[in-house]
């Protein structure tokens, strides 16, 4: 019986928690955006009568782009010109018979409330005519067009896109407990180029108010200067947090996620203990304990699936942080 126990006690490597030195820069992910974007489309429903989008072609804000068929607009334009001419003739001439007491003064308020009417209907129909008319709303780049002349479309047809790439930001989020590193005017740095490892500085231009519920996280925004990654592209970003400090580290790979905490096992008189931790700055292979651990304690970081909760653990080795930070590399 006692051979059999001795075999089912699990065998685990240990660290001894001590004070590490913690790197002061933060690395998040980002993604490059246009400093202005836009959707071209129309605002009424209509055949295309006037098509010019100049795909990749850069272009200069105001250039007429669309047109959407205005033929009865201009036409019921037109009719009213010739009705307001009609009744200013008549307010005209029912001005010069109310001076002469010749006409009551309710016959000419309404031959000049018709006068105001139809120039009211000119103007209301020449705003339904802009709406047909489609114009860059800013200089920069076309994208590829999406319909074709004569097309009928509404107002969820994208006839292009447009943006405006002479200088991108860069949008990224970051943990809500950074939120007093993060500040308007801090410089970043971005890593535009995977392959080349090719870098660029960014300033920070903005952050939300406020962090999402669902994630804590907030997010930022950075102008980048110099450099025009294509928007939507992924980069890497890094933050320099301040002062190096130190804190306890252990191997990522030994913590157990839950659905409220992170564990890890301790080793205390010879048996497995569970307890909850709280994390912060995550590094490639090895996380920062902020709470759960004291300086000197065992903590399991093999053989962490085979330990149960106040059962009998063996000690194989007591390792170092940076001999598991080798092992991990080499695998």
């Amino acid at each position: 019986m006692g051979s059999k126990s001795e075999k089912a006690v699990p065998i685990v490597d240990i660290i001894i928690a001590s004070p590490e030195p913690i790197s002061n820069i933060i690395e998040a992910n980002g993604t490059v955006i246009a400093s202005e974007y836009v959707e071209l489309r129309p605002e009424v429903s209509g055949r295309l009568t006037y098509l010019n989008v100049p795909e990749g072609k850069y272009i200069t804000q105001g250039t007429l782009i669309a047109r959407v068929n205005d033929a009865d607009l201009r036409a019921q334009i037109a009719k009213s010109n010739v009705q307001l001419e009609l009744a200013q003739i008549t307010t005209d001439r029912y001005k010069k018979l109310l001076d002469i007491n010749g006409l009551n003064q309710a016959d000419y308020d309404a031959a000049l409330n018709q006068v105001n009417g139809l120039k009211a209907d000119i103007v209301y129909t020449q705003a339904l005519i802009d709406k047909t008319i489609i114009k860059a709303p800013f200089s920069g780049v076309v994208g590829l067009r999406n319909v074709s002349p004569g097309a009928y479309v509404s107002a969820t047809t994208v006839i292009a896109t447009m943006q405006q790439t002479k200088q991108v930001k860069i949008d990224f989020t970051l943990p809500d407990m950074y939120g007093n590193t993060i500040k308007t005017g801090t410089v970043v740095t971005v890593e535009v180029d995977a392959a080349t490892k090719e870098t660029r500085k960014a300033v920070i231009i903005a952050t939300e108010p406020g962090a999402n519920t669902d994630t804590r996280n907030l997010k930022v925004r950075a102008l980048l200067q110099g450099g025009t990654p294509n928007p939507g592209a992924f980069v890497k970003v890094s933050i320099d947090a301040g002062q190096r400090r130190s804190s306890i580290k252990v191997p990522a790979s030994c913590i157990i996620p839950d659905d409220k905490n992170n564990q890890v096992v301790l080793v205390k008189n010879g048996k497995a203990s569970f307890v909850n931790i709280k994390t912060g700055v995550r590094e490639a292979s090895n996380v920062e304990v902020l709470q759960g651990i004291s300086v000197g304690d065992s903590v399991v970081v093999t053989g962490v699936l085979f330990a149960r909760p106040k059962n009998p653990v063996q000690v194989r080795s007591v390792k170092k942080l940076q001999d598991i930070e080798s092992e991990n590399a080499a695998k």
